[in-house]
Formats: C-alpha cells, structure tokens, sequence
C-alpha cells in the first residue's frame, strides 16, 4: 500500500491553486493549502489563511506557520512545497513605486526561499520535492510587467541554485505556465471576444491552457516519475515563447 504523503501549496484561491488542490488530493496526496483570502479549498486536509508578505518579514510567524502545517500534516509526511502564490504588479515604469517592487520580491521570491529553508528538515527527510510556479514572463515579457517579470526571473534563479544546493535530497523544479483560462483572466475577456480570440491565436496550440492541465503536468513533476527531473524549468507554453510576432 502506498503511503500517504502531504503537499503544502500556497496561494490556493486563484484557478490555477483551486485546481493544484483538487488534482493532488485526487492523486491521493494529504493537502496542506494555504490562501491570503478566507476562501477555502474543498478538498484540502487542512487550510491556513497567511500573507506570505508578512511570513518573508516576521521569523516568529514564519515559525508558527511551519509548526501548524508539520502538525498538519500528520502522520502523512511532509514530501511536497508548491510555491504556487505570486503578486503580480502591472503598471508602467514610471508608475512603479519601490514598495511595489519589494512586496513583488516578498511574495515571488523570499517567501519561497524561506519556506523552502522552514520545511528542508522534513522534505530531506521524507525525499521530498519542491516546485515553484513560474511563468513565461522570466522569458519573454510585455509593457508593465517590470516588477512581476524581474520577480518571477529571480524565482526562476533559485530553483536553480537550489536544485544545486540540495543535490539528491531533494529536487527542486520549475512550472511555468503561459495565458491559463482562469476565472480572473476569463473575467477581464468578458464582452472582448475577438481579443480573447487574438490571444489564443499568439499560440501555435491554438489555445490557452486550462488550470487543469497545468495542475497534472504539475503532480507529474512532483511524482517519482520525474524523479530524474530537477533544477529544470518545463514550459507549460502552447509554443508561444517559440513564435516570433515580427510584422508582416
């Protein structure tokens, strides 16, 4: 019989988060979700509401949080970090402030970081994985996305440089999806059809993704099936980052 495993995943009220819950306890994982907003996920074990701004600047609620999801989890180890949460500031360079660039690193990359270094003792232990949500934006990028592109780079950057640190104990991996129908982005397409029909036409799979499906490609890299898999990032991109868009 296989043993049950448990899988911290942040940021779990947006689609693609909703959709990481229900494909990882439907894989048969205990799912430890966590959400800055009250909403909860149905199928998780257990839910915590946290700001992963405030967790990467107070060690004592960094501490609290880690001992509340080890408790959590039970007696179904700690195998699975999803840093699935992401702030995403878009406006033009001249309308950034400092603060929004910080708080872009804040929840994009040091929250990552820290709780990576929160829950190593148990995901070395249990040969553990972890796996940053990312996004085509650390590849190719448009106007206003300075603070979210330059974040989401560096996070690209530490699954990297962590895949390196933590060798064989565990692996460390990157998903980076491109324009995903959820309900935000759905919602901001409504009455613009033909500009919902021009975005999916940038892909050479002729579509955008569905957070379905980013959610399996996701618990396949989280599996032992990808067991051979780390330090890379897998671009979940219909082809779009393969396309030139030059005039005709």
């Amino acid at each position: 019989m296989t043993e049950t495993k448990s899988v911290l995943i942040t940021g779990t009220n947006g689609g693609i988060g909703a959709s990481l819950v229900d494909a990882f306890a439907d894989a048969g994982w205990r799912v430890i979700a966590t959400s800055h907003s009250d909403k909860q996920a149905s199928k998780a074990h257990a839910f915590f509401k946290a700001d992963l701004a405030v967790l990467a600047n107070d060690d004592a609620a960094m501490e609290a949080f880690t001992q509340d999801v080890v408790t959590a989890a039970g007696d179904a180890p700690l195998a699975g970090l999803i840093n699935n949460a992401a702030l995403q500031v878009v406006a033009p360079l001249a309308a950034l402030s400092s603060d929004d660039v910080r708080k872009s690193f804040d929840v994009n990359v040091i929250a990552p970081f820290l709780l990576a270094k929160a829950f190593l003792p148990q995901l070395e232990k249990n040969k553990g994985a972890i796996l940053n949500i990312g996004t085509v934006h650390a590849q190719s990028t448009k106007v206003e996305f300075s603070a979210y592109a330059t974040s989401k780079t560096a996070m690209h950057g530490l699954t990297r440089a962590l895949a390196v640190d933590l060798g064989p104990k565990v692996r460390v991996n990157t998903l980076a999806p491109a324009a995903t129908a959820t309900p935000m982005l759905m919602a901001g397409f409504k009455g613009r059809e033909e500009a919902f029909k021009n975005l999916e036409g940038c892909h050479p799979a002729g579509r955008i993704a569905t957070p379905e499906e980013i959610a399996k490609i996701a618990v396949f890299l989280m599996s032992e099936h990808a067991g051979f898999i780390t330090g890379a990032t897998l671009y979940a991109d219909g082809g779009v980052l393969s396309r030139l868009h030059d005039p005709v």
